[in-house]
């Protein structure tokens, strides 16, 4: 089977697309023919040896897939042979492997797709899905006026709709450029702001009638932080997630003092350690029924062969995408 393999850290052109062996499932795993595979914005990091969890060499990138199953291992029940499913690998601890044209994956972890629920689109709903699913339930925004960072990429755009879902008093939806506030805008976020603007923390205080967003969903990193941190309402949260707020995060005195004597916490948001497979069926499946019924609406911003993934990694990476990348063996 062919695979888009690293072997060695470096830029979008260190993948090579190699020949490997076909895994054979062992007993209580599946063999999936991939049908797609997501692309996330982690994955960049880890080419490069900048991320929390390190491949080790040669590796396989890619910890979300949708195909179909074409082989079980022994001691599998309940699920058969020609099985549309998702496959979230870092569910079950794996964050490699999906650049492939196959993979083996536990039967515990696989979820069954509907029909009307295309590959790619599945794919969106895993890693970012279920982030934004999860974020909401750490920091419930019913009733809130939240705001919402990268509101236009994977995450951020299923987060606006189903914090609007969830009852959010005002959602306001911040982003790098117009194109990406007014794609925001059409899910349903109430306001849009571009905080490449210098004074984005003034318009997002003077949209809010001066008060400030009760809870901020943070991914940016860097002086988005920094700016995010200064515009929280008293007794307001902000929830640090995803991979940039890891490469760089600087909490001094002076905002520590404005957390301290304005009552505002900082929480930090993991979503895998908070996933069991029951967990995991339940609420994709929730996710899936919504995109299913036309409730959330899941964009793609783009599909490639895998002989393509350099190509792919190079425009994540560029910051001009909205909503999901995704690659087809």
């Amino acid at each position: 089977m062919k695979v888009a393999m690293i072997n060695h850290f470096g830029g979008p052109d260190v993948f090579e697309i190699k020949e490997v062996p076909t895994p054979t499932p062992d007993t209580g795993q599946v063999l999936v023919r991939v049908g797609a595979a997501g692309i996330n914005f982690a994955e960049t990091l880890m080419r490069e040896n900048r991320y929390a969890v390190t491949p080790e060499l040669p590796a396989v990138l890619g910890t979300e897939v949708a195909g179909t199953i074409v082989k079980l291992g022994g001691d599998v029940k309940g699920i058969a042979i020609g099985a549309r499913v998702a496959v979230p690998l870092f569910a079950a601890g794996a964050f490699f492997g999906g650049y492939a044209e196959y993979v083996v994956a536990d039967a515990g972890f696989v979820v069954p797709l509907p029909e009307e629920l295309s590959f790619d689109v599945s794919t969106a709903l895993m890693v970012q899905g279920l982030t934004a699913q999860y974020l909401l339930k750490q920091a419930p925004a019913r009733g809130k006026t939240v705001l919402i960072n990268a509101a236009a990429g994977g995450v951020g755009s299923l987060l606006v709709q189903l914090a609007k879902r969830a009852g959010a008093k005002t959602v306001v939806a911040a982003a790098s450029s117009p194109q990406k506030i007014d794609f925001a805008l059409s899910l349903g976020a109430d306001i849009g702001i571009n905080y490449n603007q210098p004074d984005w923390g003034k318009e997002v205080l003077a949209a809010t009638g001066g008060g400030g967003p009760d809870i901020i969903y943070e991914s940016v990193g860097g002086s988005v932080t920094k700016a995010s941190l200064d515009i929280l309402a008293p007794k307001g949260q902000i929830v640090i997630y995803g991979a940039l707020n890891i490469q760089e995060f600087n909490l001094g005195v002076p905002e520590l003092v404005g957390l301290i004597f304005k009552n505002q916490s900082v929480t930090g948001f993991a979503m895998a350690p908070l996933l069991t497979p029951e967990y995991l069926r339940n609420d994709l499946t929730e996710l899936f029924d919504l995109a299913v019924s036309g409730q959330l609406k899941v964009t793609i911003g783009g599909v490639y062969p895998l002989e393509q993934v350099s190509q792919a990694h190079k425009v994540l990476e560029q910051r001009g995408t909205t909503g999901k990348l995704v690659l087809v063996p």
